[in-house]
């Protein structure tokens, strides 16, 4: 125990969120935004996988993880606005001990799934680009289903680990978390516990599970730009990198502001900043990921168009 009087501390079973702030007028337009916001997000999601599922063109491996990418992006918006929208609404900020740790379970597990399902894109455009011969044998539909499998699953224990340890924490004195939802840091911060045992296997855990992926995908990558620059057509390069340049797209954004906001310390300089690009890949990134898979994608593109005809024909 951090204090050893134990007698003098105040063990708590719910915390209160800070947020963006208490202004009245501020959490009324903060709550529209939001849930204009989540609607989208989740239209825009779901609309993807009901295209993959429904058009035979897009049941190819690429789309198959689109698929999966999209599931999983309602899902960690679904464990975290729902939440804020409500607080925003009713002003009620607080949340129990046991509501946030499961909180912080799915957000992480899902946070963990993204960083290996984006590593898992960037090799199967690894294989169709560098290894174009190669393609079809290695990404079998049996392949891919272990592939994406994998993804789920070591998310969801590699976060199962943190969870564990952090619900054997003691929470005392404090109760105010300066987030808008529940994360580690700031949850190592209110127990009164030695969090030195707890930040060494966050770290570990950490490099696992986001810094191997990511450099994974940066190989992988740095291949596939190798080989699109020796191609000798312009139309043929321009072909190739349309294939994977959505995807770049979403791993810069996601990896940038994860990176940031979780390998650089923490201080009051740096705190609101990093709610700023929680903010970005916890609420922003779900929401952007569809419009850019669809805006850059002709195939996309032209199922979507396909889908809106059938609908208007059939009405």
């Amino acid at each position: 125990m951090g204090n050893p009087e134990q007698g003098n501390e105040t063990f708590i079973t719910e915390f209160i969120f800070l947020g963006f702030g208490t202004l009245p007028e501020l959490q009324i337009l903060l709550f529209l935004l939001f849930l204009v916001i989540y609607i989208t997000t989740m239209a825009g999601n779901i609309l993807i996988m009901a295209l993959v599922v429904t058009n035979q063109h897009l049941h190819t491996p690429m789309y198959f993880f689109l698929g999966n990418l999209s599931c999983l992006e309602t899902c960690y918006t679904s464990t975290i606005l729902p939440r804020m929208l409500a607080s925003l609404l009713t002003g009620d900020r607080t949340i129990s001990v046991s509501g946030c740790i499961s909180q912080f379970y799915f957000f992480g597990s899902l946070a963990g799934t993204e960083c290996l399902l984006l590593s898992v894109m960037s090799y199967d455009r690894y294989l169709a680009i560098v290894k174009p011969l190669h393609y079809a044998a290695r990404m079998s539909g049996r392949t891919c289903l272990h592939l994406a499998a994998g993804s789920w699953v070591g998310g969801f224990l590699a976060n199962s680990i943190t969870t564990v340890s952090i619900s054997q924490l003691t929470f005392c004195d404090l109760n105010s978390i300066d987030h808008f939802f529940c994360d580690f840091i700031p949850l190592v911060k209110l127990s009164c516990n030695d969090p030195q045992l707890m930040e060494i296997l966050a770290f570990i855990l950490s490099l696992i599970i986001s810094l191997v992926p990511f450099l994974l995908t940066m190989m992988s990558y740095i291949c596939v730009i190798t080989t699109i620059l020796r191609i000798p057509s312009t139309t043929g390069r321009q072909k190739a990198f349309s294939t994977c340049s959505s995807h770049l797209i979403v791993v810069s954004i996601y990896y940038g502001t994860l990176v940031i906001a979780y390998m650089f310390p923490t201080d009051d300089t740096m705190r609101d900043f990093k709610k700023v690009l929680s903010f970005v890949y916890t609420v922003l990134t779900p929401l952007v990921n569809p419009l850019i898979y669809t805006l850059r994608n002709k195939e996309v593109k032209e199922a979507l168009r396909k889908a809106c005809r059938k609908f208007m024909l059939g009405q």
